[in-house]
């Protein structure tokens, strides 16, 4: 019998939301405590390496600019803005997600299980220690999609005009949709369901993913916001698994 404790989103975004306050869930706290200190040292720590150097990279990018179209560069700041939030959020992000993995797990199935009214499992630190190397595999799974199409829009970014006015757009979109695909694996991971089943299950809910990884992305590009949206992501990804997918994909 399912038992959900808070009535069921309609969006992708709504999912997110729903997650800080499934976070606070008793019984939970423990396992969103090492993702929270893991962000804040390293997110922490990395806005204030980028507000040091945020002015010198603006200049940098803008002047890439060709001189006919220098006139541009005052319509064009909020978006270079934009694309170098975006990627040094994803990067510190992903990084971080790395550290945390196991504990993001822990997470995921320790709330999934209150959510549907299952025992909670009684996993320790050798259960863990144990889940690492699969853990690790899949990390790296994701980290092999991101790379060429990441490089790919790299090379879109420095091409002078096209970068940077589509250039943030399209690095905006494909962060959301790597954030939907970084969070929501986690329960779909806890039961071996496959990275590619993973990836094309949340294809065909594109605009639910979307807007869950876009209004993480967002979160993540927010400072303050940004050293807690991990275990809220989590929370609101695993949420979305028992809705949507649980039913048809929990069996693997």
């Amino acid at each position: 019998m399912t038992h959900r404790v808070h009535p069921q989103p309609r969006s992708g975004a709504g999912y997110l939301l729903q997650g800080f306050s499934l976070m606070l869930t008793p019984g939970l706290r423990r396992f969103v405590v090492i993702p929270i200190i893991v962000n804040v040292l390293l997110m922490g720590g990395a806005f204030a390496y980028l507000l040091s150097q945020f002015s010198d990279w603006i200049d940098t990018w803008l002047a890439t600019l060709p001189e006919w179209l220098s006139w541009l560069s005052f319509v064009l700041w909020p978006l270079v803005v934009i694309a170098i939030l975006v990627v040094f959020s994803y990067f510190f992000s992903t990084l971080a997600n790395w550290i945390a993995a196991p504990f993001n797990g822990l997470l995921a199935e320790h709330l999934e299980a209150k959510l549907t009214g299952a025992p909670s499992p009684n996993d320790g630190m050798l259960d863990v220690v144990k889940d690492l190397p699969r853990v690790m595999k899949r990390e790296w799974q994701k980290l092999m999609y991101y790379i060429p199409k990441a490089l790919g829009l790299l090379l879109i970014l420095w091409i002078p005009a096209l970068g940077q006015t589509l250039g943030p757009v399209l690095w905006f979109v494909f962060s959301a949709w790597m954030m939907a695909i970084q969070y929501c694996d986690y329960p779909f991971d806890n039961h071996k369901v496959a990275f590619p089943t993973m990836r094309d299950s949340l294809k065909q809910r594109r605009g639910t993913s979307l807007s869950f990884g876009a209004v993480v992305m967002l979160f993540t590009m927010t400072p303050i916001l940004n050293l807690l949206v991990m275990p809220a992501a989590v929370c609101g990804a695993t949420a979305l698994w028992v809705d949507t997918y649980k039913s048809r994909l929990g069996r693997y």
